[in-house]
């Protein structure tokens, strides 16, 4: 290859990859004790067993719109898990991830009016697992998370009430590196 060729093409080899509208967490739920700070946190381990497997996809190729599709395997079998994405990180503490993300950030916190904590402004997901405790669940928005703002996708007990109430915190997946 001559050198000049070679040369006029290190300009381009030296560029970043373009970042990928599509991106891929995989994870195994561990205590928030652990030695090594976790990717995800269970908070309820008869619900969200140690060593149960989560992955997040997480969709941007149509522009102005998020998917993520949530798949685990080995939670609790049978169950409903409400699934929201949240403004904070994973932490020791299960608070620590903070309120729901909300594409127009209700002005009263915590949010419950319905004007503001609704699913076109929240990311909501209704994950339901199989006698096994596998499942899979996908939640698009005609929105993208602020740059740094949406941290966590956290998996819900659920209540009584249905899958759309919240309850405790079961478990709690790092979606920031």
């Amino acid at each position: 290859m001559p050198a000049q060729f070679a040369a006029a093409l290190l300009p381009l080899a030296l560029l970043a990859p373009a970042a990928s509208p599509v991106s891929v967490l995989d994870a195994h739920f561990d205590p928030a004790t652990a030695f090594v700070p976790p990717a995800a946190i269970s908070y309820a381990d008869d619900l969200v067993p140690y060593g149960s497997h989560a992955r997040v996809v997480t969709d941007r190729s149509v522009p102005g719109r998020t998917v993520i599709t949530l798949t685990v395997a080995g939670l609790a079998p049978g169950h409903e898990f409400p699934v929201h994405l949240h403004t904070g990180s994973c932490g020791a503490d299960p608070a620590a991830s903070g309120p729901h993300y909300q594409d127009v950030v209700d002005p009263v916190q915590p949010s419950t009016d319905p004007a503001y904590a609704n699913a076109r402004n929240e990311l909501r997901l209704v994950l339901r697992t199989d006698g096994r405790g596998d499942g899979t669940a996908s939640a698009a928005v005609d929105w993208r998370p602020r740059p740094g703002k949406a941290r966590s996708l956290v998996l819900h007990a659920g209540t009584p009430a249905g899958p759309h109430a919240a309850g405790d915190r079961a478990a709690c997946v790092r979606l920031e590196k």
